[in-house]
């Protein structure tokens, strides 16, 4: 049984910060990659983050370089994304993905990490809303 649950998501003022978490089971889950992606209403889903398991490798959108962290924690089995300096257009509800790992995707990852059809299994979302 695989499962993804996502929590952590709030209202927060401008400038402020949340930590979003994502618990994995039914992985191995070194041999995945994780992705955070976010969804604003009548706006496509797009790619915010990813992180490797296998080497810590990380990739962001231009959107979150400078301001969100991407990490993950094995023996937990839980991958967080820290957001700093909230803006409203950060206002979206945001998923986490798994990607089964490979050799040819490990070399294609910072092409492929934006690409949601990619991913094999999603969370259910938790809603983040920033205010001004």
């Amino acid at each position: 049984e695989v499962q993804l649950q996502a929590s952590g998501g709030g209202l927060v003022q401008a400038g402020g910060s949340l930590r979003l978490s994502c618990v994995a089971s039914g992985f191995a889950f070194d041999d995945w990659y994780w992705g955070w992606f976010r969804q604003a209403p009548g706006k496509e889903r797009e790619g915010v983050s990813c992180i490797s398991n296998r080497d810590k490798s990380t990739y962001y959108a231009d959107s979150a370089k400078g301001r969100f962290t991407i990490s993950s924690d094995n023996a937990k089995n839980t991958v967080y994304l820290q957001m700093n300096s909230l803006k409203p257009e950060d206002t979206a509800v945001y998923f986490c993905a798994a990607m089964k790992a490979s050799t040819r995707k490990s070399l294609l990852l910072p092409r492929i990490w934006v690409l949601a059809y990619e991913y094999n299994y999603w969370g259910q979302g938790t809603l983040v809303t920033v205010s001004s």
